[in-house]
């Protein structure tokens, strides 16, 4: 059973928590740094909130990410990890495997989502980003949720994928229906996942009778040298990479430019190094956003596979632990002023991408998306302003990601544009 609730303990999972909840998880670090709860869909599972917990538990082999070691009925009703897979048969990717597995497929993709790949694709992010403000720059307000942090990285990741561009606006809806899932029915959630795996397995059979650049065409070449990949796991890791490369960079766009708003001396600092066509505090900059308000609150599902401790407390096996990042990114215990943005910070040894083997392997996407937004954002629009109340800002619900639902803005705006041949929607 959970434990006795600590007279002062705040309550979690509240609406009012989601809006900020980091005084919540400041006391749980000082009082319950390993702490059981009952979590919104009743299962009850322990959260990890100091940093050098959280890294221990991060890299330990003995928390398992596969749901096979916790409750088939959990997982099989949405219970625990992402809605719909189970259904749709993409269990196979890198959220939900251990080594020997992990480490197979980990290199399979690593050879196709390859650092130079990532830093060829800037011009197109770049001319993405442009495009969608192009969309709003003319009208002096905008949703920069809908209009720009959410339809950015679903064009990205389908490009890198190789979706072509007359299917894209489909993932749009699909992605739409997943990043919602907290509002409709999970059976909307497990119909778009399932449309999803249908399309990716077909698109794969096309792209292995002319394989080309993308992403989809690498892991192909890289199951074709050797290597075991089947077309299920392609399919489960084109979802995975769509799935994690999405939500996490809509939050990211959105937290970031938030955070940017209502610390308007650091945002001053950012403008005047961007007007020198400097990058550096650009770079320190999003690292130190991933740090303070990062776009993942809670590291996905890990299970215990044998008896272990975390801060001197026991985890008896087949218990779900959540580490959440978003209090170990705040102990004082490795941060000076944890509470402070400081885009200069230099010691950030944040944990928004997660640690050990399970790092995100779509980090450098992430980082080139973010800064890329950011700067061209804050570089068209420098009078950028929030165009509402924050204490009327509402955050999606949900347990593993943090992000707003919309983000109203105002600014002067710019001389209208010739429509560019090209641009993706923005509906």
């Amino acid at each position: 059973m959970p434990d006795t609730p600590h007279p002062a303990q705040p309550e979690l999972f509240t609406w009012e928590f989601a809006a900020d909840p980091y005084p919540a998880y400041a006391w749980l670090r000082e009082h319950a740094p390993v702490h059981r709860t009952t979590l919104p869909s009743g299962v009850e599972a322990w959260l990890v909130t100091r940093y050098a917990d959280a890294r221990q538990a991060l890299a330990d082999s003995r928390l398992s990410k596969n749901p096979a070691h916790h409750s088939e009925q959990a997982h099989r009703s949405g219970r625990v990890g992402i809605p719909g897979e189970r259904q749709a048969d993409l269990m196979t990717h890198l959220l939900n495997i251990d080594p020997p597995d992990h480490t197979r497929l980990r290199r399979l993709v690593s050879k196709a989502f390859t650092p130079r790949r990532v830093a060829a694709f800037e011009p197109r992010v770049q001319q993405l980003t442009d495009r969608l403000i192009d969309g709003f720059a003319a009208r002096g307000t905008a949703d920069l949720i809908h209009e720009f942090a959410f339809p950015l990285p679903i064009y990205a990741i389908c490009d890198l994928l190789g979706v072509p561009p007359e299917d894209q606006d489909d993932f749009r809806d699909w992605a739409g229906m997943m990043i919602r899932h907290h509002g409709g029915q999970r059976g909307g959630v497990g119909r778009a996942v399932k449309r999803m795996r249908a399309y990716l397995l077909e698109l794969i059979h096309r792209k292995r009778a002319d394989l080309g650049d993308d992403l989809i065409s690498g892991l192909i070449r890289a199951s074709d040298h050797g290597e075991h990949l089947t077309e299920n796991e392609a399919a489960a890791m084109a979802f995975i990479l769509l799935f994690a490369g999405f939500e996490t960079t809509v939050n990211l766009i959105g937290n970031g430019t938030y955070a940017l708003l209502r610390n308007p001396g650091q945002r001053e600092l950012l403008q005047d190094s961007l007007r020198r066509g400097e990058s550096d505090l650009l770079a320190t900059g999003v690292e130190e956003l991933l740090r303070y308000d990062g776009p993942v609150e809670l590291a996905t599902w890990r299970f215990a596979t044998n008896p272990l401790t975390i801060g001197g407390v026991d985890i008896p096996v087949g218990d779900p632990v959540l580490v959440v990042l978003a209090a170990a990114d705040r102990d004082p215990a490795r941060f000076s002023a944890e509470n402070t943005l400081d885009l200069a910070r230099q010691d950030n040894p944040h944990l928004g991408f997660g640690h050990g083997i399970h790092y995100c392997i779509g980090a450098p996407l992430a980082r080139l998306e973010g800064q890329r937004a950011l700067a061209t954002l804050l570089t068209r629009l420098p009078d950028l302003r929030l165009d509402a109340d924050p204490a009327e800002l509402r955050w999606r619900g949900g347990l593993i990601m943090r992000g707003l639902r919309e983000l109203p803005v105002s600014f002067t705006p710019e001389p209208a544009a010739p429509a560019s041949e090209g641009t993706p929607p923005t509906r």
